[in-house]
């Protein structure tokens, strides 16, 4: 089966976008490849870095706590 794909929108400027064009011309590759090469090196070094992965656990701990109030009627 093939993978599921998601479409979507992004703007960007046009300087921006001339040169991810160039980019991918260069490379003789579509434009929404090396888009989604550079998404997966950027995810790769989020899920690298140990102070992105302790704002993420600060995050959902906050948000623990809030559905937590939430379900008690309490303000956390």
């Amino acid at each position: 089966m093939k993978d599921a794909t998601k479409a979507m929108t992004v703007r960007l400027p046009a300087d921006q976008a001339e040169a991810l064009a160039t980019v991918a011309s260069v490379e003789n590759r579509p434009v929404s490849e090396v888009i989604r090469t550079a998404i997966a090196a950027h995810v790769d070094t989020k899920r690298n870095d140990p102070n992105f992965q302790r704002d993420l656990r600060a995050s959902v701990e906050r948000a623990q706590r809030l559905l937590a109030a939430m379900d008690t009627g309490t303000d956390g």
